[in-house]
């Protein structure tokens, strides 16, 4: 009997070239607003692709972006699309104190529901920066309201990661649920199996494939994340960065949309909330 194939989660961080952690040392936030805006045509770009395929995705949208970009906001939504929260203004939860967070992420919050007009469910830290030095994050997020996170990376990186912590949905808090980013199992170690710069630089075939063992052996949905600036081939070139931030942000841009447009088209896809909240409340925590 055919296996129904299983609806992964496909996710966009919306932020702009300017805005990513590597760059925090070389662009100063005051310097934001002076920088070439170039987020709405990329998101856009995006919302067509998804259109032609009649998929829905989830957008976990800065504040400050939402701010400026209100239409492009609520055109997401319109086109029915799950809008989310990627905080406000893009900091590292590890760079915050605990009061910086929540206003942070309560801040956020409220920006985005005024312009839709409806509840924003998710939160996905910067940089996937909630990790075992700064755990009191889920409280703050129950105290600001939301229903879920998409903030840990279950692997061993240089700038994040919780490897111990459980590789699927989980109830972090009550009432809070917990969506890591997909990992795949080999020899008792996470590798990154989800998007991002590991998407650009692995063979395509083998995110492909990665992806598909975690819907064909853990039958559990995955996640796939990317940001609006990895399709952008004319995005200015930031000088003065290392070697390995230029490979990291810039390596593969211009294989992105080919690449996505054969993963859109390899695999089914859904919004976030429609995939976990609904299989949590229906039935319960998922280890």
């Amino acid at each position: 009997m055919p296996v129904t194939p299983i609806t992964n989660a496909l996710t966009i961080d919306v932020e702009d070239y300017f805005q990513v952690s590597a760059f925090a040392t070389h662009i100063a936030r005051s310097e934001w607003s002076t920088r070439e805006c170039r987020v709405e045509r990329n998101v856009n770009a995006i919302l067509e692709m998804l259109s032609s395929r009649d998929i829905k995705a989830t957008f976990f949208t800065l504040g400050w972006i939402a701010e400026r970009y209100p239409q492009l906001v609520r055109q997401i939504v319109k086109e029915g699309h799950e809008l989310a929260s990627h905080g406000y203004g893009h900091e590292r939860a590890t760079d915050q104190t605990e009061a910086a967070f929540f206003a942070d992420i309560h801040l956020a919050k409220i920006v985005l529901e005024d312009l839709v007009d409806s509840e924003v469910k998710g939160y996905r830290a910067p940089s996937f920066s909630i990790s075992t030095g700064n755990l009191w994050a889920f409280d703050s997020l129950v105290r600001a309201g939301y229903r879920y996170s998409s903030s840990v990376y279950p692997i061993r990186h240089d700038h994040y990661g919780m490897p111990e912590s459980p590789r699927f949905a989980h109830e972090v808090r009550p009432s809070l649920i917990e969506i890591p980013i997909t990992t795949m199992r080999v020899l008792n170690r996470n590798l990154p199996s989800s998007g991002g710069g590991y998407f650009r630089l692995l063979p395509y075939a083998l995110s492909r494939w990665m992806l598909g063992r975690v819907n064909e052996r853990d039958r559990e949905a995955g996640i796939f994340y990317f940001h609006p600036w990895e399709i952008d081939i004319g995005q200015p070139r930031i000088p003065g960065i290392s070697r390995k931030t230029r490979f990291r942000h810039y390596v593969n841009i211009g294989r992105m949309q080919g690449r996505l447009n054969r993963l859109l088209g390899d695999f089914k896809w859904g919004r976030m909330d429609h995939i976990f909240l609904d299989k949590f409340i229906k039935h319960g925590p998922v280890i």
